[in-house]
């Protein structure tokens, strides 16, 4: 998974990128834990309210 790569390989460039386009996100929102991939999206879908598949476009288009 294309998203997955970029979430693990430059998360704190990612980090930025989303703070900057939705500024009600907080660092606690984006806290990426090793294997917790799911949970992180599933936090993102509910501030966002944004299926996962728009998450992961947004990811990607980052």
């Amino acid at each position: 998974m294309t998203t997955e790569t970029q979430l693990k390989g430059n998360w704190n460039e990612t980090k930025g990128k989303l703070k900057q386009k939705f500024a009600m996100l907080t660092d606690n929102d984006l806290l990426l834990v090793e294997g917790k991939q799911d949970e992180l999206m599933g936090r993102l879908q509910l501030r966002l309210g944004k299926s996962k598949e728009d998450i992961n476009k947004i990811i990607a288009g980052l």
